[in-house]
């Protein structure tokens, strides 16, 4: 094979077409430097046919740098054949529009740097009279400076240059009659080098798959064979389809070189044309007896190969198939286990079932043995070697095929009794739901306990096969599958189901002692935490509906039910724990869905075209700050609530540790209604279809930007659930403290939603301190000044106001109809009125109407009369209102006493508190009245927030809380009683020692201001 191989390649001139391309440049290389045209071989040949290179008017050439001056020449003169180059270059250089500084530059380049060999300088001197005579003048003198061993001749005109060349061989610029087009120079030059470098890969492709060829071993296996034939025969098409491109190219190349003949017969070729032409049409001819040979070369070899398969195909296919026969018997030896699970035993059973299926060896083994009895049957010379091999191929795929069916009744059997300890198991475990979800109080009458008898009859009736057998029959009857893993196992439910019959037992017993009881009253027992039957964790709504989990049926027992209450509670924290953390594993995926599957899309630039204009630069409101979220949950609350995986009870603990952070659902909350204003204006666009589409969700977008908002509601009703079941646990407290922080910051929310809803307040609603409550009421107006008094008591009809009470006001909004629909229904409020704190006063009860209360100012000539839905929560308002004032009067009170003593810095008495004067300090000032600030002014706001407590009839229009000072000073105080809001002892006999919260009786006050 070798030796023909190499015949081949001596046909083709292998060694010719090495030798291509061994020019150091190539046009493509140097195409910028050979476009500017600075210098250029025209095609035309001397007398002795030396080629020409012309130098053409180029007023540029002293820009034109050494490296780009020495790679053109050097190309151009590797360009033409060598015996052409071996006579020598012919320069003529046109220089008639320039003056001698530029001749004398290009022949010191030349001289310089020429590369090839030269025989004449031809120069067409400048043809204006100064620069003529110049040129005649000074290359006399600089001749020797030129250091030219060819001549150099400066020539007047071109007639002079036809006299040394002729005009056939020269270009049209030079008077010639020779057509040259430089750009279509470039690109044959670059086209035929390109060829002539595929033709060399090609040959040197053909050369080493002629060596791999030689070199290569053919295997005795038939796998190996195959292999070599598919790899031979993919390299073969590989080297097809590198010579057909080659001779493709080759041939449109030739027909480029020939299109000017094509195009006029008359054309002459110049002599650079023809040498390419023949350079291309050798190696096209070249390509053409590459290919024959090659091709008859591989018709031998192909032959030879299949021969080959074909010899060793019978021996090669048993020892295969014997080698897999093998391999399933070893397999089959791993399906030894019998699971510890009905789902685990399965798995086992359908992996066998599933590789019995795959292996298709037994077939192929008796497909095999059937082709030997043909090959002896057909006179085969090795049947002594081929009968022994088809009995034994016969025989063990027999005894394979047994194997397979003794597992997969060995599997079935065990299957059979996983089933049995899971239905006895999950029976035991309904039963101990059954005995903890019998209510307590009803359990406790005569009747409640014959129902609670005849549910336990009916489940112990129910039972069937759901009970295990005793031990010894199972031993016996799954003997053969029984490992010390399954005995321990069934052992363990054998023992849950026993323990779980005593249960009952004690149970039964139980009722039947309190069904046996005559009828009597029975005093009701507190009921035990709240608990499910099925599920511990179910909708708000069947809440109403759960029955106590557990609870003591007969003081005789009471120590053992306690235990099983414990165990069931603890049963039922470890379920919620287990939906909190499912819950908050899928919560945590889901956010990260959003923000990879819509958020990150937004930014993507493939996918910017669907967005459409109101959602472009939107990310931060359609999304809000669910990207914080999603980082505290994954990062940090994750991660903490697992760490409470073993003690749920105590969860409670992480939720007050990061009651701080979730309060960034405020934020996302306050920012909801702008996001689903933007999605409904968008929501049919083709991004999010896209985006929907590639996350594969059934749901839109909008149904995954409410999770944030479900997730925190979600955490109240958990701890809800939580707490019931840990009542009495360690880290209850903890947990009814989370709970209420929870609510508060749902509260929060909810409050702000409104707030922000507010339209028409000109003030900044941040300055008003903390919203502290708001809510919807009826009010009534009575004003007592001017007309508005008349208009006021004309409204019969009350108007409907919606109050904002903050620390330091309270806001009266109308609230506006809701329109649109999710979020866009939330409701507007239209600011009315304004009432400052510090300038207001609150009557308990009006009008004997439990329901209203009144808030007045500027001494009750502005009235409210509010009425709330209902009397706890005007108990509420009135009670957040009362706060309000009672902190404003602490303040209001320090203020004063620090302000007195100022006025008196000495002689003060001793008294208990901070601030208190003397007797004569007290005949000091103006007025008592001053002195008894305390009693006369600020007392009164304390009485009329306690009306109700001391004085029911009292009505706060007697006695405003802010009259004016000159009011003051011209009215008398009212009979009454006030609160004293300071210590004060006597300074005289006439005087009346007083304590802070002391109660006084006023009975009038004269006309001299005396009490």
């Amino acid at each position: 094979m070798e030796r023909s191989m190499w015949v081949i390649l001596g046909k083709c001139g292998i060694d010719e077409i090495m030798q291509l391309d061994s020019s150091p440049l190539c046009a493509a290389d140097i195409t910028p430097d050979l476009k500017k045209q600075f210098a250029f071989l025209s095609g035309g040949r001397g007398d002795n046919g030396s080629p020409i290179i012309v130098f053409p008017e180029f007023p540029a050439f002293g820009e034109i740098t050494d490296r780009e001056f020495q790679n053109v020449l050097t190309y151009l003169t590797s360009v033409p054949s060598l015996s052409s180059t071996g006579v020598g270059f012919i320069l003529v250089i046109d220089r008639r529009q320039d003056r001698w500084a530029a001749v004398k530059g290009t022949l010191l380049r030349i001289a310089g740097s020429f590369p090839g060999n030269l025989q004449l300088v031809l120069v067409l001197r400048p043809t204006t009279l100064l620069q003529r005579t110049l040129s005649d003048i000074l290359f006399k003198f600089n001749k020797d400076e030129f250091k030219m061993k060819v001549p150099v001749i400066m020539l007047s005109s071109i007639t002079e240059l036809h006299s040394y060349i002729d005009r056939t061989q020269l270009t049209q610029e030079l008077g010639g009659t020779q057509e040259y087009c430089h750009e279509k120079w470039i690109s044959h030059r670059t086209a035929i080098e390109g060829f002539a470098l595929m033709v060399k890969k090609t040959a040197q492709t053909l050369q080493s798959f002629g060596t791999e060829l030689a070199e290569t071993e053919l295997p005795n296996e038939i796998q190996a064979t195959t292999i070599l034939l598919s790899s031979h025969t993919n390299k073969k098409d590989k080297m097809k389809e590198d010579l057909l491109l080659a001779l493709g190219q080759g041939s449109r190349l030739l027909e480029s070189i020939n299109e000017p003949v094509t195009r006029d017969p008359d054309h002459n070729m110049n002599q650079d044309e023809m040498e390419n032409l023949a350079t291309v049409q050798r190696l096209l001819s070249q390509l053409d007896e590459t290919e024959r040979a090659f091709d008859e070369f591989w018709v031998r070899h192909q032959s030879k190969l299949e021969q080959c398969l074909q010899l060793r195909h019978f021996e090669h296919n048993y020892r295969e198939v014997r080698a897999l026969l093998d391999q399933v018997s070893e397999k089959l030896a791993t399906f030894s286990e019998v699971g510890i699970s009905p789902a685990h035993a399965d798995h086992i059973f359908c992996e066998l079932t599933s590789y019995e299926e795959r292996v298709c060896v037994l077939d192929r083994a008796l497909a095999l043995s059937r082709e030997g009895d043909e090959l002896i049957q057909n006179s085969h010379y090795a049947e002594d070697s081929i009968q022994p091999k088809c009995i034994e191929l016969r025989t063990t795929s027999n005894n394979v095929s047994g194997n397979f069916s003794t597992r997969k009744d060995h599997l079935l059997k065990a299957m059979e009794l996983h089933h049995c300890l899971e239905m006895a198991s999950k029976w035991v475990d309904d039963g101990i739901y059954l005995l903890a979800s019998q209510p307590v109080d009803k359990c406790q009458s005569h009747e409640g306990a014959e129902l609670a008898l005849q549910e336990l009859e009916r489940y112990l009736d129910n039972a069937g096969q759901n009970q295990l057998t005793e031990l010894s029959i199972i031993w016996k009857e799954y003997e053969t599958v029984l490992n010390q893993q399954l005995r321990d196992q069934v052992e363990k439910v054998f023992q849950k189901q026993v323990s779980m019959q005593e249960m009952f037992d004690k149970r039964r017993v139980s009722l039947k002692k309190l069904a046996a009881k005559q009828t009597r009253p029975v005093q009701p027992v507190a009921p035990r935490p709240e608990a499910f039957i099925k599920s511990p964790l179910s909708s708000p709504g069947q809440s109403a509906h759960r029955h106590t989990m557990y609870s003591l049926l007969c003081r005789t027992n009471r120590h053992a039910s306690l235990t099983e209450e414990e165990e069931n509670l603890a049963v039922l924290r470890r379920h919620v724990m287990n939906e909190l953390l499912e819950t908050e594993r899928a919560y945590v995926e889901e956010l990260l869905c959003v923000l990879q599957g819509y958020a990150s899309e937004m930014d993507n630039p493939a996918m910017c075209h669907l967005i459409p204009a109101p959602l472009q630069n939107k990310k931060d409101v359609l999304f809000g700050n669910m990207l914080e979220i999603y980082h505290f949950h994954k990062r940090t609350f994750l991660r903490e609530l697992e760490q409470y995986t073993d003690c749920p009870e105590l969860v409670g603990r992480c939720f007050l540790e990061r009651m701080t952070d979730l309060q960034i659902y405020e934020k996302y909350c306050h920012n909801k209604p702008r996001s689903e204003s933007l999605w409904r204006q968008c929501s049919d666009c083709a991004f999010f279809q896209e985006c929907q589409k590639k996350l594969e969700h059934k749901l839109g977008l909008d149904s995954y930007l409410l999770k944030p908002v479900q997730r925190i509601t979600k955490y109240q009703l958990l701890l809800k659930e939580m707490l019931k079941y840990s009542k009495g646990c360690e880290g209850a407290d903890d947990l009814q403290e989370a709970l209420t922080s929870i609510l508060g910051i749902l509260k929060a929310v909810n409050d702000s939603m409104h707030l922000i809803a507010i339209t028409g307040y000109e003030g900044n609603l941040s300055e008003l301190g903390k919203l502290l409550m708001q809510g919807s009421f009826s009010v009534w107006t009575e004003h007592k000044k001017g007309h508005a008094k008349v208009k006021d008591l004309a409204r019969f009809k009350p108007m409907q106001r919606h109050l904002f009470l903050h620390e330091k006001a309270l806001l009266f909004c109308k609230r506006r109809e809701e329109n649109g629909e999710g979020y866009e229904k939330a409701p507007s409020y239209s600011f009315k009125q304004s009432l400052s704190m510090n300038a207001v006063g609150i009557t308990e009860n009006a009008k004997g109407d439990n329901k209203k209360f009144e808030i007045w100012c500027n001494s009750r000539e502005e009235v409210y009369i509010v009425q709330a839905p209902s009397a706890e929560v005007k108990t509420t308002w009135v009670n957040e209102i009362r706060k309000v004032l009672t902190t404003q009067l602490e303040a209001c009170r320090e203020s004063f006493l620090c302000f007195f003593l100022s006025l008196f810095p000495t002689g003060r008495s001793h008294c208990r508190s901070c601030a208190c004067l003397t007797a004569a300090e007290v005949k000091c000032c103006s007025k008592l009245t001053l002195v008894f600030f305390f009693l006369s002014g600020w007392n009164k706001a304390s009485l009329s927030m306690d009306a109700s407590e001391e004085h029911d009839g009292y009505s706060s229009a007697e006695d405003p809380l802010n009259s004016d000072p000159e009011d003051d000073n011209s009215k008398k105080l009212s009979a009454g009683k006030y609160t004293v809001m300071a210590d004060y002892e006597r300074g005289g006999p006439q005087e009346l020692s007083v304590k802070s919260g002391d109660m006084v009786q006023l009975v009038r006050e004269g006309d001299d201001r005396q009490w």
